[in-house]
């Protein structure tokens, strides 16, 4: 007999994202084929991000994705979930940039997360952010979060997942936050990394194998100058601009601070590093053999999206959209544990994990 009666889990979504959480959580399967997580809702504030969810998670109920600035979502109607997920935004919680966190215009945000809990009181939830949140505003800024989702009820599992530890081709580290409400007899332990020491992580496998079809959807090239495509000939697999022994008339003209990962050539036998999705000349991600930034669909095998799985909007967008996703493969061993958990079965664990 299980701890816990319910068996198959509504999720709700907050920032949803173009659906690595979900995808994750809808495609999670365990021993126990009964237990199951499936959409219910899900909201964005991004309207390529909403249809790029709606055609792959719940293209048969495209209404249930809100297109809505969270600060202006009516949260009454949404209807009753038994779990909650919420990649609240990073922007100022990342270790790139100045790190404003609360005092930043998306600092508050996790708040609507918060007050969904409070309202609906899901058995469980997911929330995700960047490593730096650790040490955002000297750190005060990860205990008032802790304490906040405490406070709405639940017992909380916070840890730094570095996702090239469970399989995914990407030096990706994410502070996962699994909370399970205070009245149920469960307790969750975070996944062990065992499992997956033997996997092939190195992004040139992630990348060609298998090969990616001619006509498979966003794998168009970016178009890169004759001086861009001559100052990659000189950067060798995992050099930067800056470490790279490149002519004068070449080098950037860049004072102070020298971003690694600018015009950085992957390294083919090493996991890549972290996929983003913003900037400008430099940081589009560069193949290890060819000199070119990767393609769309390259950047999401990183990810460990499926080539099926088809990101709408423009090129710009969609590497907006990519960058800003959870690695599948890694959602998924998490949501896997969570319904392991709920369904009384041991499974591979860490054995200590930081509160």
């Amino acid at each position: 007999m299980s701890i816990n009666d319910k068996k198959i889990f509504k999720l709700g979504e907050l920032f949803c994202g173009p659906g690595g959480l979900a995808l994750g959580a809808i495609s999670a399967t365990i021993k126990d084929p009964d237990y199951k997580i499936i959409h219910k809702w899900a909201n964005d504030y991004d309207l390529d991000t909403c249809n790029t969810y709606r055609k792959n998670i719940c293209p048969n109920n495209p209404e249930t994705v809100i297109y809505k600035d969270v600060r202006k979502l009516d949260i009454e109607p949404l209807g009753d979930i038994d779990a909650l997920a919420f990649g609240f935004p990073c922007n100022d919680f990342s270790v790139v940039g100045e790190q404003k966190g609360f005092n930043g215009e998306y600092g508050p945000l996790y708040t609507y997360g918060v007050n969904v809990l409070k309202k609906y009181q899901p058995l469980w939830f997911l929330a995700e952010n960047v490593g730096g949140l650790k040490s955002a505003n000297e750190g005060k800024a990860f205990e008032k979060i802790k304490k906040d989702l405490i406070n709405a009820g639940y017992k909380i599992y916070p840890n730094l997942y570095k996702f090239e530890e469970y399989g995914v081709p990407q030096a990706r580290h994410r502070i996962i936050i699994v909370g399970i409400r205070d009245d149920l007899p469960c307790t969750f332990k975070i996944p062990s990394t065992k499992p997956y020491k033997h996997i092939d992580v190195s992004c040139k496998t992630a990348i060609e194998i298998p090969p990616i079809k001619k006509n498979v959807a966003n794998n168009e090239l970016t178009k890169q100058s004759k001086k861009v495509i001559e100052r990659l000939s000189y950067i060798k697999p995992g050099q930067n601009a800056f470490t790279a022994n490149i002519p004068k008339h070449l080098q950037l003209n860049v004072k102070g601070a020298k971003i690694s990962q600018i015009y950085k050539k992957l390294d083919p036998s090493k996991p890549a590093y972290t996929v983003t999705g913003s900037g400008g000349g430099g940081t589009h991600m560069y193949h290890y053999k060819e000199n070119r930034a990767l393609t769309n669909r390259e950047r999401a095998r990183l990810q460990t999206f499926p080539d099926d799985y088809v990101f709408e909007g423009s090129k710009e967008s969609v590497r907006k959209q990519i960058g800003m996703a959870v690695p599948v493969k890694g959602a998924r061993i998490i949501f896997e544990a969570i319904l392991n958990t709920f369904a009384g079965i041991e499974y591979e664990s860490m054995e200590a994990h930081e509160q």
